[in-house]
């Protein structure tokens, strides 16, 4: 399965048609990587098309809900707001269940949205723009360093794989999106948060809430 990409006039957003959606009680940040483990049968297929179409899917945060579909259940009430997701690695450690390695890109708004019989949400969405490049302001240098810190601290443990490149650091979106991933925020919080279009104000924010918790 893979999202149909409407051709926009000029100067209009990108739309996606039919982009399936994989509702989570978390939020996805453009840049953030998200491990996954599939079991349920809709979602079997779902990454299994996705990984052959190098296609992404979109996450998006439960309002109301179970993440995992249970018979009798009422829908899940989803968020307007979300994040594609592109499928990093994929492995098959057993018979029934996937172990997904994701990375979130773009963030995208719902236009429409329905659940298909055998519970997949699928979307109309429009993408939103990237967060514009903001250089890091010097009162605002504090988050940057300790993100670093504590970044390095859990790559040594192991609990990061990947390395920073030095120039993300300059970067208010990418800060920002990072401490929001590490940070004991409510998810109401984090959406918040996610959907802002100014990646300067994010990082105020989160400045904010740095210095509330002593960092």
């Amino acid at each position: 399965m893979r999202a149909i990409i409407a051709t926009p006039m000029a100067d209009e957003p990108l739309t996606l048609h039919w982009l399936p959606l994989f509702p989570l009680g978390t939020v996805l940040f453009p840049g953030g990587e998200l491990p996954l483990r599939i079991f349920e049968v809709r979602y079997l297929d779902l990454m299994d098309k996705c990984q052959k179409a190098g296609a992404p899917f979109g996450v998006v945060n439960i309002r109301q809900g179970h993440e995992v579909q249970v018979a009798g259940a009422p829908d899940e009430q989803l968020q307007a707001e979300g994040t594609l997701a592109h499928i990093v690695k994929l492995e098959r450690p057993q018979s029934g269940l996937f172990v997904v390695q994701c990375e979130g890109r773009q963030r995208f708004r719902v236009v429409r949205h329905e659940r298909l019989k055998h519970g997949l949400w699928v979307a109309d969405v429009v993408l939103l723009a990237d967060d514009a490049a903001v250089s890091i302001p010097e009162d605002l240098q504090h988050t940057a360093q300790a993100l670093r810190q504590l970044r390095n601290s859990l790559r040594e443990r192991g609990a990061i794989a990947s390395d920073d490149a030095e120039s993300a650091y300059q970067d208010c979106g990418w800060v920002a999106n990072r401490w929001c991933e590490l940070l004991p925020l409510s998810t109401e919080m984090k959406q918040r948060l996610m959907t802002l279009d100014n990646p300067l104000l994010r990082l105020e924010l989160v400045a904010d809430i740095l210095s509330r918790e002593g960092i």
